[in-house]
């Protein structure tokens, strides 16, 4: 398993859409739009692939005004939930991150998340809010 940057408007810019489309947004009635993924032009696509060099994991990240980085629209095959590629995604876009100078990331996770983002070291902030009709709790975590 390895994880790698994907450039926007490739074919595999297009597989990973696909994939966040299936995981994330078909099981809301949710569709992407042409202007939501033109916004997406300056952030990093990370995607994670298996050793047959499959995509099964995605994640964005999104810069932030005051030297953070969001990240945000992780999704992994359902298939593998549980396996561990969650969290190696996550650990390597944390390494990714301090290589590119953050010191911070910050994210918005589905409340059933929270549990798995504590694990990895991300702390709660705030009250739940509701986010694509579900609710939702801000996480930030110090890198480096």
């Amino acid at each position: 398993m390895y994880c790698s940057q994907i450039e926007f408007r490739t074919p595999a810019y297009d597989e990973a859409v696909w994939l966040r489309d299936k995981l994330l947004r078909k099981p809301l009635k949710m569709e992407f739009y042409a202007e939501d993924l033109a916004k997406e032009w300056n952030m990093i696509h990370f995607g994670c692939y298996d050793e047959r060099e499959q995509l099964i994991g995605i994640l964005i990240l999104a810069p932030q005004a005051d030297g953070a980085i969001k990240m945000r629209q992780v999704a992994v095959d359902d298939h593998l939930h549980g396996k561990g590629v969650g969290t190696f995604m996550v650990k390597e876009s944390e390494r990714l991150a301090v290589k590119l100078g953050f010191t911070k990331m910050v994210l918005h996770a589905r409340e059933v998340a929270v549990p798995f983002y504590k694990k990895l070291k991300y702390r709660k902030l705030g009250k739940k809010f509701e986010e694509v009709g579900l609710p939702h709790f801000k996480m930030e975590k110090e890198l480096g």
